[in-house]
């Protein structure tokens, strides 16, 4: 009996033991997990243009480009996209499911909170998909409360939140969990504007003849924003040295010629913005 529960004990001293080892390894840095041969995987939702999946499975859209070319130039090709819900992303990364965060997303404070992020890749800002010929004449969160109009928007996007503090009633606002249901929404009328950002706008509208945007010019809401490329805090040393390849890729040739498929502009190029700043002024 003692040598059974003495074998038992020992079994179990190195079950734990494994077990104990498997989270240190879990438990490490993106550099340890590229020492140790595994991919760096690229988390991304639908999202076109700034993030997507082509057909092949492979992580397509600008953000995509911009991320791989600069992972390229620091000598890594060994990358995995993960395609996944926008508001899926940063849990993800939390719970190691992704390395990186490649969807697109605008660096604002509560973000911040939950990853770290990049420098600016780029500046953007926000205005509304309406139905075909704008008919509600929809250009601001003012309109839809003057109007008692409801509105759509993807889950985590922070046009939900800019809506609320322009004072728009939450029973007014609907929250989904990604674009596609946003615009399916607006398309069958069971809504009457969906504010995003003004590049997922303008995909929607040349796709789908029954869209129009709004002026972005005219559209009241935040500041432009930057956005960036997210990681987690450990791997600050990893996000510094894509910072530093980073920093002479932007408005290369080689990053142009990437990112003007998916309808990148040089007018979208960050201009002196910086994440510091981003992260505590929203």
């Amino acid at each position: 009996m003692k040598l059974f529960k003495s074998t038992r004990m020992k079994t179990l001293a190195l079950v734990l033991g494994v077990t104990a080892a498997a989270s240190v390894v879990q438990a490490g840095t993106l550099g340890d997990r590229i020492e140790d041969g595994e991919t760096i995987r690229i988390g991304f939702a639908a999202a076109p243009p700034w993030a997507y999946a082509g057909d092949d499975g492979s992580a397509k859209g600008f953000v995509n480009g911009i991320t791989i070319d600069v992972l390229k130039r620091m000598g890594y090709t060994n990358i995995e996209p993960v395609l996944t819900d926008w508001s899926s992303l940063i849990p993800s990364l939390k719970a190691r499911r992704v390395d990186i965060v490649t969807g697109g997303m605008y660096i604002i404070k509560k973000r911040c909170e939950n990853m770290d992020f990049s420098d600016p890749i780029g500046a953007f800002g926000d205005t509304f998909v309406v139905p075909k010929g704008n008919p509600k004449n929809l250009e601001t969160y003012q309109d839809l409360i003057d109007q008692n109009l409801t509105m759509v928007a993807p889950s985590g996007y922070n046009t939900l939140t800019d809506a609320k503090d322009a004072g728009v009633p939450g029973s007014d606002i609907r929250e989904v969990p990604g674009t596609t249901e946003a615009l399916a929404a607006l398309r069958t009328g069971r809504t009457d504007a969906v504010p995003i950002n003004v590049l997922e706008a303008k995909h929607a509208a040349d796709l789908d003849e029954s869209f129009d945007i709004s002026d972005p010019e005219v559209f009241v809401g935040r500041e432009k924003q930057v956005v960036g490329v997210g990681f987690r805090a450990e791997d600050s040393a990893f996000r510094e040295a894509f910072n530093k390849a980073l920093k002479d890729y932007m408005g290369s040739d080689e990053m142009m010629a990437t990112v003007t498929p998916d309808e990148y502009i040089k007018a979208f190029l960050p201009t002196g913005q910086t994440t510091e700043a981003a992260c505590k002024s929203n």
